[in-house]
């Protein structure tokens, strides 16, 4: 384990390895699973800001389910804020490519310069799953699923570990400096 400022950082982050490979998993985890992205409380605000911009890409069947359960959704009972699915459990901002790979609408918007934001950070932290503590502290861990084993197949031959995959995402959500201790700490352990 890891420690940095009020993060607990398993270490897996830094010892397995992941890189993204959408041409075998197709995006499955943007339609897989039970339960929306994890979204902050701010999250809801800032969709809804781009909503308008965002839109476009969507399909009706995506806009009607984020018009009847909110930009974010708390539907399973639970506190936590997440994405709303549409009925086959994909994630209402889940748009196709031409190539049948899963995409996020606030990626692609972000890539063709209609939006300031990339995407929900929960998404944009993935294979990183946070837990926030009850006192005020992070728990990163990896979730090790089964549609993301080409990106474990794809980050071990290119022996990329999860944490240099995620520098962006991670300084997006700690800084630079929390990156930097990460990347010492990484180093210490490779010794």
């Amino acid at each position: 384990m890891i420690v940095i400022d009020d993060v607990l950082i398993s270490d897996d982050i830094v010892t397995k390895h992941f890189v993204c490979d959408l041409d075998a998993c197709l995006g499955a985890c943007c339609w897989e699973g039970e339960w929306g992205a994890p979204l902050l409380a701010e999250e809801e605000g800032i969709i809804k800001n781009v909503w308008e911009k965002v839109a476009p890409y969507l399909t009706e069947e995506s806009k009607e389910a984020v018009r009847i359960q909110g930009y974010g959704t708390t539907d399973d009972g639970k506190e936590n804020l997440a994405t709303p699915l549409i009925k086959n459990g994909a994630c209402a901002y889940l748009i196709w490519d031409g190539k049948g790979i899963g995409k996020c609408a606030f990626e692609v918007a972000h890539a063709e310069g209609k939006i300031d934001w990339p995407k929900p950070l929960s998404c944009h932290l993935y294979p990183i799953r946070v837990q926030y503590l009850n006192n005020g502290t992070e728990a990163w861990n990896y979730s090790k699923w089964s549609v993301c084993a080409p990106a474990c197949k794809k980050g071990k031959q290119l022996e990329v570990p999860i944490y240099k995959f995620l520098k962006g995402p991670i300084i997006r959500a700690k800084g630079e400096a929390f990156y930097a201790q990460l990347e010492a700490c990484a180093e210490a352990l490779e010794e």
